[in-house]
């Protein structure tokens, strides 16, 4: 396990300016998403803005994965692969995108409806984006990862939902992922003490129905198992002495 990277005020002015780049790239995005359009033409347009903004995606051949954007639709909790898939109303795509800037990453995510939702998966993503929410405002040096992956669990189990258990969120900085890991359940007052200077990526990733999952045949693409809608958001945070900063707005 490698050491937890504590980044300077120079390197977090630096992934600030990245992220709030990466923010816009994200809102441009998603602002794409309608009936008709293809994933691989919200890839297109996320690595074209990308660069657009100086930087490079994070993404594209981190492991061998083929795109600048990972475009997960219903079932599918996190890293598909955009292609020919065409998005059609009641669809929701979860959207999560990486960018290097200045030699440093940042990793935000978005899960939006495509056109009209039912009333459930409205609530989904209402919840898992509030889950978020409640994680970050636990972040703060001195604070634990239990006490982050506590709220977290806390919100959407109480709706009903599941929390997948198998992905975590992680810290990040000069690689895409880097330690800690940062699970979306916990126990307070357990897990690694947050420092200041610590930069992490908070994603709860939340489903519909059973939080079990696994691995379509491409290699990348993790689904539900029993086939239900799993929604993801995700910021990349700053841990100050005071409380946090969120990079990715």
């Amino acid at each position: 396990m490698s050491p937890v990277s504590i980044k300077t005020e120079n390197e977090i002015n630096l992934i600030r300016e990245g992220g709030r780049k990466l923010g816009e790239v994200l809102r441009a995005v998603a602002a794409a998403v309608k009936p008709g359009i293809t994933t691989g033409e919200l890839n297109a347009l996320a690595e074209k803005l990308i660069r657009a903004a100086g930087g490079e995606p994070s993404f594209l051949g981190y492991k061998g994965y083929p795109a600048s954007l990972c475009t997960s639709v219903n079932e599918e909790v996190v890293h598909a692969i955009p292609g020919e898939r065409i998005l059609r109303q009641g669809d929701i795509i979860g959207l999560d995108i990486g960018m290097r800037y200045q030699g440093f990453c940042t990793d935000t995510a978005v899960t939006v409806p495509v056109g009209v939702i039912d009333q459930e998966t409205t609530k989904l993503l209402s919840v898992t984006k509030e889950a978020l929410n409640r994680g970050i405002a636990q972040v703060r040096a001195g604070a634990r990862l239990g006490d982050i992956g506590a709220a977290i669990q806390r919100i959407i189990e109480k709706n009903g939902f599941g929390v997948v258990r198998d992905l975590v969120g992680h810290g990040i900085g000069k690689e895409v992922h880097e330690e800690p890991q940062i699970p979306n359940y916990g126990k307070e007052g357990m897990g690694m003490v947050l420092q200041e200077g610590m930069v992490i990526c908070l994603e709860p990733m939340v489903t519909r129905g059973n939080y079990e999952v696994t691995l379509e045949p491409d290699g990348w693409t993790v689904i539900t198992k029993d086939g239900s809608k799993s929604a993801h958001f995700e910021h990349t945070i700053a841990v100050l002495s005071s409380g946090f900063e969120i990079l990715t707005k």
